[in-house]
């Protein structure tokens, strides 16, 4: 990100929000573009070949005019986390626009899934590989092959179950995760804790290879190369482990969220 000082930061803000200059938005959009690239360049790792980063670049700019519109410089929260969060969220948005992952894929992953949570049920612990194949029936050959397949539907993944809806259909961002002190609701900053409880409970429960994945992408920031290089797996096994990962944690949350009559 182009450095700006502090005071000269403060200064932009302020003549854009409180005056509507229209310089300091656009000296604004310059100087945090850094992270539309750097956003565009982690999520694109994985996707089909015919998406190009330059595409994810112009939707993730969509996101940054976004969240330089709505972002509250009050807020005791850094803008670079309130915007990183809004420029996912519209890159993720037009690629399901646009419909890339064919509905195939999408069946089997809401399968898998389904599965997942039915043992998970049964067994009371997180099932293994041969129990998955065998429930689906299909073989673990097959059972990898899928989980290849599905990895591109998992981009940013960990940021998407927080749009999970709850009963009464409200959405919650990643975002909106962080403590604001000036929060007028705290009803809902109640709940918006719990989810984050839950989730963290989820994330401990996961299999201790999957549970690594997991620290390693999200909070370390490692690619699944790197990530492949700590575990002595290759990248296509590491992208597996992250889907399967995933999968478990969507099962469970929605399973709170839903619960439905599981034998």
């Amino acid at each position: 990100m182009s450095r700006l000082d502090e005071h000269k930061t403060r200064e932009l803000w302020s003549r854009y929000k409180y005056h509507g200059d229209k310089q300091a938005r656009d000296r604004l959009i310059l100087a945090y573009s850094p992270l539309v690239k750097y956003v565009a360049g982690r999520m694109g790792n994985g996707l089909p070949s015919h998406i190009e980063e330059s595409d994810l670049i112009s939707y993730g700019l969509l996101g940054l005019i976004s969240a330089l519109e709505r972002f509250d410089p009050s807020r005791e929260i850094k803008f670079e986390t309130y915007a990183i969060s809004r420029i996912k969220g519209s890159i993720i948005d037009e690629l399901r626009s646009l419909d890339w992952v064919p509905r195939s894929v999408r069946s089997k992953a809401r399968e898998i899934e389904k599965v997942i949570t039915i043992l998970e049920h049964r067994l009371h612990r997180a099932p293994s590989d041969r129990e998955i194949a065998a429930e689906l029936g299909i073989s673990e050959e097959e059972f990898a092959q899928s989980l290849s397949q599905i990895s591109t539907t998992s981009i940013v993944a960990l940021d998407e179950l927080w749009a999970i809806s709850g009963s009464d259909g409200d959405q919650a961002a990643l975002i909106d995760t962080i403590e604001d002190p000036k929060s007028k609701d705290p009803s809902r900053m109640l709940d918006l804790s719990e989810m984050k409880s839950r989730l963290a409970l989820a994330i401990d429960a996961l299999p201790d290879r999957e549970k690594i994945v997991i620290a390693l992408y999200y909070y370390e920031n490692l690619t699944l190369r790197e990530i492949g290089e700590v575990l002595g797996v290759t990248e296509s096994r590491v992208s597996q482990l992250h889907t399967k990962a995933i999968l478990r944690l969507k099962g469970r949350l929605r399973d709170e969220v839903e619960p439905s009559a599981i034998g």
